[in-house]
């Protein structure tokens, strides 16, 4: 990760690209103006991993995983990387066996580090709230929505207007709302998130905390946000979506991992590292399996619910009234 971390800040992707995609070492050495010993040994790593390519003629050229690192665009996966390798985010790491030996009864290890949660640090600090938004924002919009609108579309039919709850910059919306441009969108996210977002076509950004209420609208969209919190928590932000949806024929559709402790596969070992950074950057998250996501949505008051894989690490859970 510090190594991709070292690739973004530098810009290799980015200036191989300016420079019709094909560098040479010294070429790319003197306009990223760094040792090029150093590089070589940097890039025959990322080389190794898939992410760049040398070619015959000794240059260096880019891989479709090395498009996703340059610094900006649509399609940029350079935020997320950014924000996980950065240093508030290692840090809490380093405080994991004490958090364990506390028995549950000792601060939260993000805590431990920063001398306040997340969601405090992120409200308190300007600068990381920047990279925490657009780094969410970067994996949901590149990763998640695709496979969202690829597998499941149709959970989208009849809805005329859209909240999503803990939206964040209100980017991933925005994707939806193109995609299905009948639907009226509004972000939902804290006032300290919503107020740096930039305006989008269909999008409305409305500032709150989703355990006060939810703005309504004929579903409730929530993406990556219920693994933060507990059970019980959990059940709280669900009963207002619940509130917020028509009694009849509202719903509310997530996006989240379902754990299957028996599935042993690549994405199986990436949910299950999600799981570990719950323990690491929030006060009591997780994520869940089946049973689990059946316990809190049949706690908020929802009838039934579908479970939809994608084919990424997310499935779709729709949960009606």
């Amino acid at each position: 990760m510090a190594v991709i971390k070292c690739a973004i800040e530098l810009k290799i992707a980015d200036t191989i690209d300016a420079h019709g995609g094909l560098m040479t070492l010294p070429e790319l050495s003197s306009s990223l103006n760094c040792s090029p010993l150093l590089l070589r040994r940097i890039l025959r790593f990322l080389i190794h991993r898939g992410i760049f390519k040398e070619e015959p003629i000794k240059s260096y050229a880019q891989t479709p995983m090395s498009r996703l690192l340059t610094s900006s665009g649509a399609h940029s996966l350079a935020p997320i990387h950014v924000l996980e390798s950065s240093l508030v985010m290692l840090a809490p790491w380093h405080n994991l066996s004490a958090y364990l030996k506390a028995n549950n009864g000792g601060t939260q290890p993000f805590e431990m580090a920063h001398g306040k949660d997340l969601w405090s640090y992120c409200a308190a600090n300007s600068s990381h709230n920047m990279v925490m938004n657009e780094g969410m924002a970067s994996f949901s919009r590149v990763v998640i929505v695709p496979a969202v609108l690829e597998r499941c579309g149709g959970v989208f039919e009849g809805v005329g207007s859209l909240v999503d709850v803990g939206g964040g910059n209100g980017s991933c919306l925005s994707v939806l709302v193109k995609a299905f441009p009948w639907i009226r969108g509004i972000n939902f996210d804290l006032p300290h998130v919503v107020s740096v977002s930039q305006e989008y076509e269909g999008v409305r950004h409305v500032g709150g905390n989703m355990f006060d209420f939810v703005p309504k609208a004929d579903a409730a969209f929530i993406m990556n946000a219920l693994h933060d919190w507990d059970d019980e928590e959990c059940i709280k932000i669900l009963k207002n979506c619940k509130e917020a949806i028509p009694e009849k024929t509202g719903k509310v559709i997530i996006v989240e991992v379902v754990i299957d402790e028996k599935e042993e596969s690549m994405v199986s070992d990436v949910r299950l590292m999600l799981d570990m950074i719950m323990i690491a950057h929030t006060i009591k998250g997780k994520e869940r399996t089946r049973e689990e996501w059946a316990y809190v949505l049949q706690g908020a008051g929802f009838s039934r619910h579908t479970i939809t894989p994608t084919s990424t690490i997310q499935s779709i859970i729709q949960g009606f009234v």
